[in-house]
């Protein structure tokens, strides 16, 4: 007997809200991330934009300190700049080391360990930007009935799996509720930073399109010409 389908309009897979504390993981990663470049790679102070993440993800967490339940138009906006702080701070850091590859002034295992730092802050950076933006944001995507939910910017495999066998469809979207969650976007984005290209998540939006695209070219510099030029300066 084929499982019950939830009411299409109101079905979700918790109606709790998302758990505070994956996002708040990665942003702490993120700061940890960014104190341990390089001095060459840093844009100002060492301490000054990390304590400018902290005091956004703070605000943040006040509002929701366990679940993701409120949402207003000042706490979308702080956590969306959030993210484009981690992002754009990444990207100044990465400019940098792109620069130092003629002569690079850590040497080659501090190029290497450079490249890896931003690489990594660069998939955390893109995740966060894609967990708030997708179908209004995590707070909506639990919250809101589906049929009042944004367009989403992403289409998940568990969005078209209601139609194959029961135990794969008895988890899609349609039959169990289900959204994804800030791991969802963490998956997609490192997918997306290692293979530059989406794989089982597919793009909808033009936006979605371009940010998967600035993030696939940023973690392709990484890889191809700071890895490459470090591995080489070691192999001499």
């Amino acid at each position: 007997m084929p499982p019950e389908t939830p009411d299409e309009g109101s079905g979700r897979r918790s109606g709790e809200g998302e758990n505070r504390v994956p996002p708040a993981l990665a942003v702490a990663v993120a700061v940890v991330t960014y104190t341990l470049l390089p001095d060459s790679l840093l844009i100002g102070p060492r301490l000054a934009i990390p304590a400018v993440e902290v005091l956004l993800l703070v605000s943040l967490v006040a509002v929701n300190p366990v679940r993701l339940v409120r949402q207003t138009r000042w706490s979308r906006y702080v956590s969306i700049t959030l993210a484009l702080v981690v992002i754009g701070a990444n990207l100044g850091g990465l400019a940098m080391l792109v620069n130092t590859l003629g002569a690079p002034k850590e040497g080659a295992k501090g190029l290497l360990m450079g490249g890896v730092q931003v690489w990594l802050t660069n998939v955390i950076g893109y995740a966060l930007l894609y967990w708030e933006l997708d179908r209004g944001g995590p707070v909506s995507r639990h919250r809101e009935r589906r049929d009042r939910l944004p367009p989403a910017d992403w289409r998940f495999s568990q969005d078209e799996n209601a139609d194959t066998v029961r135990e794969v469809a008895v988890g899609s979207s349609e039959r169990s509720g289900w959204v994804p969650v800030f791991v969802d976007y963490l998956y997609m984005s490192i997918t997306n930073s290692s293979a530059f290209s989406p794989t089982d998540t597919m793009p909808l939006s033009s936006r979605a399109k371009l940010l998967m695209a600035s993030q696939a070219t940023a973690a392709l510099a990484v890889s191809l010409l700071i890895v490459a030029r470090a591995v080489g300066s070691l192999g001499g």
